[in-house]
């Protein structure tokens, strides 16, 4: 059996603990489908990544992301994390600051500055759109907000790779205070196709940061997700969409994870095209080898 070296890292934190857990095996290149499947729900972690060659031109590395029961073409924190694991093997090298993913939902471009525990890496988001639903959803989606305070953007189902339902709650407080009802919140998902829902609330103006983030994926084994990074980007897009952006800037900070005993942070910017970034620092915290 071939020895691999894995690491498990913390994205969007600023510190080891404060962010979102993500492993990433550095070498998959013979490992099949069912292979990284398992491995990612052994690991337990919200995701798992496997590194691999480039297959399209222009590429720096490919990845590909599961959670613990399935296979995503795009995800935030798994994007960040990955790409500083390459940048510390030393399996890519950034060109003028710039990075190119390839992953199931393409080929993504990323911004590089700084280094080591300071360094800061932003991916431009496969661009989120709504979802037509062809399903009658209104009495689940009634339940899964049945106890929140909402805000005044309508609910949507954002399509960034996943789909991510997203609400407005009044404001930061009613986010922090959300008591999920992850049942609800399941049955909405699974009916519609959606990995997960996504409340975000504004701060106040004395807050370091300005908007509040709560994710709850519980049909996919994750109750709620410590710092999540598409969707943060499909909120962004929701924003852009209905023209509120302005009100919150084309550059905002995010706090997620408080909840969770966490204190994740991601930068996130809509650039002149509408396009979501998201980014921010990550930390490693073990490295080894792994047998599978």
């Amino acid at each position: 059996m071939r020895r691999r070296e894995f690491l498990q890292l913390d994205v969007f934190a600023d510190r080891p603990g404060a962010g979102n857990p993500l492993a990433v095996v550095l070498d998959a290149r013979d490992l099949d489908t069912a292979a990284m499947q398992a491995f990612a729900n052994w690991t337990n972690l919200s995701e798992t990544t496997f590194v691999l060659p480039p297959v399209e031109a222009g590429a720096s590395y490919r990845v590909r992301i599961f959670t613990p029961r399935q296979e995503l073409p795009f995800a935030g924190h798994p994007s960040i994390g990955t790409a500083h694991a390459v940048l510390e093997a030393g399996l890519a090298q950034p060109v003028d600051g710039r990075l190119v993913q390839e992953c199931a939902a393409g080929l993504l471009p990323m911004t590089v500055s700084g280094e080591g525990a300071a360094r800061r890496i932003a991916v431009r988001a496969p661009r989120g759109r709504p979802r037509p639903l062809r399903v009658p959803h209104e009495d689940a989606l009634s339940a899964a907000l049945a106890r929140v305070r909402r805000g005044a953007l309508a609910p949507a189902l954002i399509d960034n790779g996943p789909a991510w339902w997203v609400v407005e709650l009044a404001d930061a407080a009613a986010v922090r205070a959300m008591v999920p009802d992850l049942a609800a919140i399941a049955a909405l998902t699974e009916l519609t196709g959606a990995v997960g829902l996504a409340v975000f609330g504004r701060a106040p103006a004395d807050s370091d940061h300005q908007l509040a983030v709560r994710a709850f994926c519980p049909a996919d084994g994750i109750p709620e997700d410590p710092v999540t990074g598409s969707a943060n980007a499909a909120i962004a897009a929701w924003i852009h969409e209905c023209g509120a952006l302005p009100a919150l800037g084309s550059r905002y900070l995010v706090s997620q994870g408080r909840e969770m005993g966490r204190d994740g942070r991601i930068e996130v910017s809509v650039d002149r095209d509408g396009e979501a970034w998201i980014g921010g620092c990550t930390q490693t915290v073990i490295r080894g080898t792994l047998d599978w």
